[in-house]
């Protein structure tokens, strides 16, 4: 019996348990953004002139099935349309980049669009992604 001045040792090493706990915290942080992007599923369109993004822009993503996802989260058409409004009365040279599916139905890029215009901004681009230049 481990005995310290006569006494038995009874209190519960949590060392291993702590640092258990921080390998898993460090996984989760290194896989959440993986996961992230595989939840969102969208597929860009390649562009050979694709840009990088301005500084004083707003995302709103168009899935395949018509959902508007505004800066990475789930909105309603209404939602976007309030959250660009505050955006234009903050900064009126915001920019909207749309980031639509190559498989989303033309009806709702035109939505998205018309949500944006609507809410008074003036400015807005298509994201895409970059292919190698080809004879496509």
């Amino acid at each position: 019996m481990n005995t310290t001045a006569g006494r038995a040792i009874t209190d519960i090493n949590i060392t291993p348990f702590v640092d258990v706990v921080l390998v898993l915290l460090v996984i989760f942080i290194v896989t959440t953004p993986m996961l992230f992007k595989q939840v969102l599923d969208i597929k860009l369109p390649q562009a050979a002139s694709a840009a990088q993004t301005a500084p004083d822009t707003l995302g709103l993503a168009v899935t395949a099935t018509g959902d508007l996802l505004l800066n990475g989260k789930a909105v309603s058409a209404a939602q976007a349309k309030d959250y660009a409004r505050q955006a234009v009365q903050k900064n009126k040279n915001v920019q909207v980049i749309i980031a639509a599916d190559r498989n989303a139905a033309h009806k709702y890029v035109i939505k998205a669009i018309d949500i944006i215009k609507q809410a008074g901004v003036e400015n807005f681009a298509f994201q895409v992604s970059k292919k190698a230049l080809a004879n496509d």
